[in-house]
C-alpha cells in the first residue's frame, strides 16, 4: 500500500482536493456517523497519541481527512524552542497511514510565509491578557494568523482542535465567529498518560524522574475537581487548592493558575454554569499546560434516529423522569410559522422569511403538566395555542426546509443549552444542534418493526390501511432521503449510543436511557 501523500504546496494540496471532491459519492446511510466532507488536523508534528484521538474522530466524522504538519515559527517568541521543537515526519507520516488519513499538508516556511511582512489576524485583548498570554507576547497572533490560512486553504467543513490548548481552542472560536467562516470548529477532549500526565509534543524534553514531577498539574486539577463536587464553587477556594496541591512538587515552576470563563477568558470569581481552571509550569526543560473545565449544569440529552422510533414520546417522558427541559425543537419552527403568517410574509419568499426569522425571539418553558406541550412565546407575545392551528400547520414544512430558518433556529436552541438540563430530539441533535451533549443516543428499529408500528397507528386512528410491503417502503425511501438532505442529515453522532428499539416496550427504552444518564453523570458531582 502506497504512504499516505506529503503535499508540499498550496496549489498541490488545491489539485488534490479538487480531484478527491470530484470523486465523493455519499453513500451514507442513516446509521453512518459522516457528517462532513473534509475534515482538517492542524498540528505541528511529533504526532502522539493525543494527536491521533483528533484524527480518528475526523475520520470518523468526514470523506477525507486533511493533516497539517507545520511548526509554525510566528508563535515561538526569540527565547523559545523554536530550533529544538521535536520533528519527525517519517514516523507522522507512518501514523497517518495507520489512521486512514488521506494526505499530509506539510509546506515549507516560505511557502506559509512568503513575501513578508505578513497581513496578521490581532485576536482581541480581552482573549490575550490572562494565562499564557502576558508569558508569550505575540504567540496568539502567530497562532490565529497561521490557522486561519490553513483554514482558508483547506476550506474543511470541519476543523479538530485539542481542548489541552483551551486558550487558543477559544481565540480560534472566536475567529471563526468574527470572521464569518463557514466551518465548524471541533473540541477534543484532552488525552493523558497512565499517570495524569496530559499528553504533548514538548513531552519528549522530558525524562522519566521530571515526567513523573510533571504529573503534579493533573493531580492538582483533580484536587480542585473534588472540591468543587464537594459544593465549593467560589475562585479562591478552588485556586487555594490548586495552590496548595502543586507545592507539594518543588520542582514544578508555576506560572500561573487561574479560573476563568472557558469561552471569554474572563475571570470568575464564582462558577455559577461552567469554570476552567488552568495552569502553567515548568519541569525541567518543558513549559508545560493543563486545565479542567468544571460544570455546575445539568447535562445535555440528545436523542437522534430515524423516523418511527419512537423519538418523541421517549423523549418527552426521559424529560419528566430525569427532571430535564425538553427543547420542542418542532413548536420552534411552528412560531416561525405563525410569525410568517403574523406579518404577512409569503412562505415561499425565501429572502424575506430569512430577515423574518432574525427579528424572531423564541421562548420555550415546560408546561405545569407534563402531558402537555411546552409554553411557547414569540417576541414576549404567549403563542403556545397559536401555533398549533390548521393554518400555521400548513405551512411548518416549508418553513422548515429553509436553510436561513434552520440556522437561525439552531443558534437559539442552542442558546437555550448554555443553561444544560436540555433534552431534545431530532435528525441531528447529537452531531450539529448540541455536538458537546453530555450524553447522545442514537434511537433505532428496523424497518419492519416500524413498519408494524405505522400500521398500528393507522388503524388505532381510524386511518385508511397499507399493507406492511408498502410502509416498508416508504420508511426505506424516507431513511434514504433524511440521510441524503443536503441540511441537517440523519447521522449517528460518532460517540452516540445506539439503542435498538426492537421488542423494547416505551418504558423499557426510558429506563435504559435514564440509566444511562444517571450511571454517567452521577459519580461526576452533576446529579447531586
Amino acid at each position: 500500500m502506497d504512504n499516505v501523500p506529503i503535499i508540499r504546496t498550496v496549489s498541490g494540496l488545491r489539485h488534490f482536493l479538487h480531484r478527491f471532491s470530484g470523486n465523493l459519492q455519499d453513500t451514507s446511510g442513516p446509521s453512518s456517523t459522516v457528517i462532513g466532507q473534509i475534515g482538517l488536523v492542524p498540528t505541528m508534528g511529533a504526532l502522539h497519541a493525543g494527536h491521533l484521538s483528533l484524527i480518528q474522530r475526523a475520520r470518523q466524522e468526514n470523506q477525507c481527512v486533511i493533516v497539517s504538519i507545520f511548526v509554525n515559527p510566528l508563535q515561538f517568541a526569540a527565547h523559545e524552542d523554536l530550533a529544538e521543537y521535536p520533528q519527525s515526519l517519517a514516523q507522522d507520516q507512518a501514523l497517518c497511514q495507520a489512521q486512514g488519513v488521506n494526505a499530509i499538508f506539510a509546506p515549507s516556511v516560505d511557502t506559509i510565509l512568503a513575501n513578508p511582512p505578513l497581513t496578521q489576524v490581532v485576536p482581541p485583548d480581552t482573549l490575550t491578557a490572562r494565562l499564557c498570554g502576558p508569558y508569550r507576547p505575540g504567540h496568539f497572533t502567530g497562532v490565529a494568523t497561521i490557522v486561519l490560512k490553513f483554514l482558508n486553504i483547506v476550506q474543511p467543513d470541519r476543523a479538530y482542535f485539542g481542548q489541552k490548548d483551551a486558550q487558543q481552542l477559544a481565540i480560534i472560536r472566536r475567529l471563526v465567529q468574527d470572521l464569518n467562516l463557514d466551518v465548524t470548529v471541533v473540541p477534543c477532549k484532552i488525552v493523558r498518560a497512565a499517570t495524569g500526565l496530559a499528553l504533548s509534543s514538548r513531552n519528549q524534553y522530558l525524562n522519566a524522574q521530571e515526567a513523573q514531577q510533571a504529573t503534579i498539574l493533573h493531580h492538582s486539577l483533580q484536587a480542585a475537581k473534588h472540591k468543587f463536587h464537594a459544593g465549593s464553587c467560589d475562585r479562591n477556594t478552588i485556586l487555594t487548592t490548586v495552590a496548595q496541591t502543586l507545592a507539594k512538587e518543588p520542582q514544578a515552576k508555576v506560572e500561573y493558575i487561574d479560573l476563568v470563563d472557558p469561552s471569554t477568558l474572563q475571570p470568575l470569581e464564582q462558577i455559577t454554569t461552567q469554570g476552567l481552571v488552568a495552569i502553567a509550569a515548568r519541569v525541567g526543560p518543558a513549559r508545560l499546560i493543563d486545565n479542567i473545565i468544571l460544570d455546575t449544569r445539568l447535562p445535555i440529552l440528545a436523542i437522534d434516529g430515524p423516523a418511527g422510533a419512537g423519538k418523541s414520546t421517549v423523549t418527552r417522558r426521559c424529560a419528566q423522569a430525569l427532571g430535564l427541559q425538553y427543547l420542542d425543537t418542532g413548536a420552534m419552527y411552528r412560531a416561525v410559522a405563525w410569525f410568517a403568517l403574523e406579518k404577512q410574509v409569503e412562505v415561499s419568499d425565501a429572502f424575506a422569511i430569512a430577515e423574518l426569522v432574525e427579528q424572531c425571539d423564541i421562548e420555550l418553558k415546560s408546561h405545569p403538566d407534563p402531558q402537555q406541550p411546552p409554553q411557547v412565546w414569540v417576541n414576549q407575545q404567549e403563542v403556545t395555542q397559536a401555533i398549533r392551528t390548521s393554518e400555521v400547520t400548513a405551512q411548518v414544512s416549508a418553513i422548515a426546509a429553509q436553510p436561513p430558518v434552520r440556522e437561525a433556529l439552531v443558534k437559539q436552541q442552542q442558546r437555550f443549552g448554555l443553561q444544560g438540563g436540555i433534552i431534545a430530539e431530532g435528525r441531528d441533535i447529537g452531531t450539529h444542534v448540541f455536538p458537546e451533549a453530555g450524553l447522545k443516543i442514537f434511537l433505532t428499529a428496523s424497518i419492519e418493526e416500524r413498519a408494524r408500528r405505522r400500521q398500528q397507528d393507522l388503524h388505532l386512528q381510524q386511518l385508511p390501511a397499507q399493507t406492511l410491503t408498502e410502509l416498508e417502503g416508504l420508511i426505506a425511501e424516507r431513511d434514504q432521503n433524511d440521510s441524503q438532505r443536503a441540511i441537517a442529515p440523519l447521522r449517528k453522532a460518532y460517540d452516540a449510543i445506539e439503542i435498538n428499539t426492537d421488542g423494547l416496550s416505551i418504558d423499557q427504552v426510558i429506563n435504559k436511557i435514564t440509566a444511562l444518564y444517571q450511571e454517567r453523570f452521577s459519580n461526576q458531582g452533576h446529579l447531586r
